[in-house]
């Protein structure tokens, strides 16, 4: 099969909104934790249930947004309003650091509960808006642009960009004092900012795929990849989400907690400069690994993302040292990223035709909801009995310990199994 050339157009929309979503995701998903565990001084159980809310917001969302971009036959009106009012959503978040309600220096109780609970509640507004504009627009249009003779490319681009996005927000927050809410208004701000422009930019730059309005009724588009005949006629799409839950439950256990974990178990303030390159070195595996994907096939490439994952959870659980940390921290981060890259490209293969709208439902079910409540729950359990510290202000915090991996790589272990099986069978065919 010959490869279809991408423009430059396409690539320039991928890179910049895929780059500024997960720039979002990633302070949602890694700093929203510390936001609450620094200014409100947030257990285990409070960032759990923050997580949760999260995925569950997300998951509807991206079902009937999804949906509704398919009915309507449009993906740019979703994306580029979409990211204009999830960046204002974003920027709301200011109003939190404001006030006797973040006043870390002599925080009461109810003060602390009630910004944990506001946080919990802005977050699924931000929420919202994030997953209708990323989650199910901007990833139908993915689909509806790409085809399986480029789609692993374009893939390991996209997936690469947690990493970047990663090393984007370890950088401009290594100048903040986390521990002063008027960092987090700055950070709230630029944020903030930088997605509503984004959002005005996508009015020009993005091209809508050829695509036609679904005319089957709204509901019967919301419910379509639920279905249990589209189940059956979509197997192997189904067999590859049941193994993306898996994947993602083992990323969520830990994932929640580890930027604590460096600060604070590992007592690594300077934990910017030894992730940077573990990121660099990783977002160009992950970005190479789209092309492995395309020529390999989803088993070899598979296979090889998931042991990756297993050998950065096994130096994380065993090593505290600092340059076996960062290389486990680089296999990990590899190992996470390939691994997307391979459930995402593999997937969108499998999705048929017409359809991405209503399935990205599916996805976010198997990427978000079932491992964003599971996953956190996994860590809350295994840090029940975690050490804590007491605060300036006579509160205490929880402090994450390496068995967050240990929970990890147990929980992977059946992708693993389902990778090695694939690779043999697909051996024995060849044979």
């Amino acid at each position: 099969m010959s490869k279809t050339r991408l423009s430059p157009r396409f690539f320039a929309a991928l890179i910049i909104f895929s780059l500024i979503g997960q720039v979002a995701w990633v302070v949602e998903n890694m700093y929203f934790n510390v936001f609450i565990y620094k200014m409100f001084h947030a257990s285990a159980g409070d960032i759990s249930l923050m997580v949760a809310a999260s995925a569950v917001t997300a998951t509807l969302t991206t079902v009937f947004m999804g949906a509704l971009s398919d009915k309507i036959g449009k993906r740019k009106l979703f994306i580029s309003v979409g990211y204009i009012l999830w960046g204002i959503s974003i920027f709301s978040f200011v109003f939190l650091c404001n006030g006797d309600i973040s006043s870390t220096a002599a925080l009461t109780a109810s003060a602390a509960a009630l910004g944990v609970s506001l946080t919990v509640i802005l977050d699924c507004v931000m929420t919202f808006f994030g997953s209708t504009a990323n989650d199910a627009a901007f990833n139908a249009w993915l689909t509806d642009s790409t085809d399986p003779s480029n789609r692993g490319s374009a893939e390991g681009l996209n997936a690469m960009m947690p990493l970047v996005a990663i090393l984007v927000v370890f950088g401009g927050f290594m100048f903040f004092d986390l521990e002063k809410s008027e960092s987090w208004v700055t950070v709230f701000t630029v944020i903030g900012l930088a997605v509503t422009v984004i959002g005005v930019l996508g009015l020009f730059l993005i091209k809508e795929p050829d695509i036609k309005p679904v005319k089957e009724s709204y509901f019967k588009t919301i419910v379509y990849g639920f279905r249990p005949k589209t189940v059956s006629e979509n197997k192997p799409l189904y067999l590859l989400l049941f193994f993306f839950i898996i994947f993602n439950i083992s990323i969520q256990i830990f994932m929640p907690y580890l930027i604590i974990y460096y600060e604070v178990s590992l007592k690594m303030t300077d934990y910017v400069f030894i992730m940077a390159p573990a990121i660099i070195v990783a977002s160009v595996v992950t970005a190479l690994w789209g092309k492995v994907y395309d020529k390999k096939g989803t088993a070899f490439s598979g296979i090889i993302a998931v042991l990756s994952l297993v050998l950065g959870y096994i130096l994380l659980f065993f090593t505290r040292s600092t340059v076996f940390v960062f290389i486990g921290s680089l296999f990990m981060m590899s190992g996470y990223l390939s691994g997307m890259a391979v459930f995402g490209a593999a997937i969108r293969d499998n999705t048929p035709a017409g359809k991405s709208g209503m399935l990205q439902g599916v996805r976010i079910f198997s990427q978000v909801f079932v491992p964003g409540i599971v996953g956190p729950y996994i860590g809350k359990l295994v840090l029940a009995n975690a050490e804590t510290i007491v605060n300036g202000d006579g509160t205490t915090s929880f402090i994450p310990n390496a068995n967050i991996f240990l929970a990890a790589l147990i929980a992977v272990l059946p992708a693993v199994a389902f990778f090695t099986v694939s690779v043999l069978k697909r051996r024995d065919k060849n044979a």
